[in-house]
């Protein structure tokens, strides 16, 4: 699929990022939003092909508003400048993540600011079987791909229970267990371009594993 417009429409929604000339445009962003979520019903047909355990995330459930949430970020425009959507979204569990932005896209699946049960479940984990974790995350292929962990708000000493001397204390410490991969959006018109988001699934596959694992069980 070209997304090329999708990405016209969204340049054009930043230059007039306001409801009045969403209402005048509404014709073009149905159109724009219905042939993101064929691509994404694709995609999800693909993806579940690939995962046994896979959570069956239709284009419209996985797809995300267009609109900012105001009431809590009330000095954001009143759009967003992207369109986002997550795969295998099964509640409660680390998804897997696309966003078609204007200049970039990215790849991004894991935990973001879990809440505090969910957190410690992955901290103990970590403590209980950290060498796992940390070979999923060395693993080369998954490194030239994703790199670190993002880097996100971080505990500056030990949560209560852990030791500062854990050997992986400086994971345990983090708030947000996530990865992502960038690139721009020229990339996203090229042919092979469905077969990367797949091979990114692949690759993230045992690291949203082990998340998932650690707060289910």
């Amino acid at each position: 699929m070209s997304f090329k417009n999708q990405t016209e429409f969204l340049k054009e929604l930043q230059k007039n990022n306001n409801k009045e000339w969403m209402d005048l445009n509404r014709k073009w962003y149905k159109q724009v939003r219905d042939e993101y979520i064929e691509w994404l019903n694709s995609m999800n047909t693909r993806l579940s092909a690939i995962d046994n355990d896979y959570y069956d995330t239709p284009g419209k459930k996985g797809i995300n508003r267009i609109n900012n949430n105001l009431m809590f970020h009330p000095n954001k425009p009143v759009y967003k400048d992207h369109f986002g959507a997550g795969f295998d979204k099964k509640p409660n569990t680390a998804d897997f993540y696309f966003e078609l932005g204007i200049d970039r896209c990215i790849f991004a699946g894991g935990l973001w600011r879990p809440e505090p049960k969910m957190l410690r479940s992955v901290r103990d984990a970590i403590d209980y079987d950290g060498e796992e974790f940390v070979k999923i995350l060395n693993k080369k292929s998954f490194k030239n791909r994703f790199g670190n962990l993002f880097e996100d708000v971080k505990l500056t000493n030990s949560p209560k229970g852990f030791d500062k001397d854990h050997k992986y204390i400086d994971l345990i410490k983090n708030k947000t267990f996530a990865v992502f991969q960038e690139f721009s959006t020229k990339q996203t018109n090229k042919p092979n371009f469905d077969e990367e988001l797949i091979n990114a699934y692949k690759e993230m596959l045992p690291f949203r594993r082990y998340l998932n694992k650690a707060i289910t069980v």
